[in-house]
């Protein structure tokens, strides 16, 4: 499962999820079209943000089954397990995990 660290996201949600869909989402699905899954780790955000982090890992999903992919908000150790964990859960796709 290929990690993909996304930085340089804005704090407003909305202007957050235009910067992921103009300078992230194209790369992404560059490399799922290749047939390998993704792990996107994402930085913390508040609840403002979780819709559209939801909505990007459950559309993804669906256009590129059977690849997986999913989304892990967080920094850490707690992301480094859950993306572990993730790897091996060749079942699990679409989802959208806070660390």
């Amino acid at each position: 499962m290929k990690r993909i660290t996304v930085d340089g996201l804005p704090g407003d949600p909305l202007a957050a999820a235009g910067v992921f869909h103009q300078h992230w989402l194209a790369h992404v699905e560059q490399i799922l079209r290749t047939g390998e899954d993704v792990l996107l780790a994402l930085p913390a955000a508040d609840h403002t943000h979780r819709e559209w982090r939801l909505a990007i890992a459950a559309g993804l999903a669906r256009k590129h089954t059977p690849r997986r992919i999913n989304i892990v908000a967080g920094e850490g150790p707690a992301v480094d397990a859950t993306a572990a964990y993730l790897g091996g859960a060749p079942g699990i796709t679409g989802q959208y995990l806070e660390t």
